[in-house]
């Protein structure tokens, strides 16, 4: 059975992103976008978004991309349909995912924020696409992992950004784990570890307790969300 991963991230006011511009100028929300390419002209792309939103300005008062020309195409109730075309290669989050082979399989919007839902084949292409992301949007929040189980059931995930941990943290935590320091029994001491890195160990105590708070207030608060 597949054990691929269903993530689910968010990203506050994207650079790039129309859809979000659009939904942040009329503090609405998109629940429905779909995207297609002409054969004839394969290096641009059209959109089409639902947007809800209490009032709805003509489609040239909107604040966009300067490049991006948006239409209104139809009307369903109380909801809008607007399309644009632009160029291929415009940066923004969706084609971030998607130059990893991972289609993004729903996106919507709430404001300028940016919701985004996608499934990577293994752990490795997740933190490649993570990691991509991040390079590109700094607000990026991970909001939900799940990996397929083979008994058919779903297992939550923790993404953990080593990145918060700072360059030192990261080798305390690196060099007590080599070393067996949280084994039960352990196979190091504090003072043996401490030696290894060439700290005191008072110091080798302040930088262990400092990762282990990030890391358990990552876990906790995913937890709690």
């Amino acid at each position: 059975m597949a054990t691929g991963i269903r993530a689910e991230v968010k990203i506050d006011d994207p650079a790039g992103c129309v859809v979000t511009q659009a939904s942040a100028a009329v503090s609405g929300r998109v629940q429905s976008v779909s995207r297609s390419t002409n054969p004839d002209a394969p290096e641009r792309v059209t959109e089409e978004f639902m947007l809800e939103a209490d009032e709805y300005p003509d489609p040239e008062e909107f604040t966009l991309d300067a490049d991006v020309e948006l239409s209104q195409v139809f009307s369903y109730g109380s909801s809008e349909v607007y399309r644009f075309t632009r160029a291929l290669g415009h940066g923004c989050p969706c084609e971030c995912i998607e130059r990893h082979d991972s289609p993004v399989i729903d996106v919507r919007t709430q404001g300028a924020a940016l919701y985004l839902t996608f499934h990577a084949s293994d752990m490795e292409s997740l933190q490649a696409i993570i990691g991509d992301l991040q390079g590109r949007c700094s607000n990026l929040d991970v909001q939900r992992l799940l990996q397929s189980q083979q008994d058919h059931g779903e297992q939550n995930l923790v993404f953990v950004d080593r990145s918060t941990l700072t360059t030192r943290q990261l080798e305390v935590l690196e060099t007590a784990h080599r070393m067996g320091y949280f084994e039960h029994p352990k196979r190091a001491n504090a003072g043996e570890v401490a030696d290894e890195l060439g700290i005191t160990g008072t110091t080798f105590t302040e930088h262990l307790a400092a990762a282990q708070t990030k890391l358990l207030d990552a876990i906790l608060e995913y937890d709690d969300s």
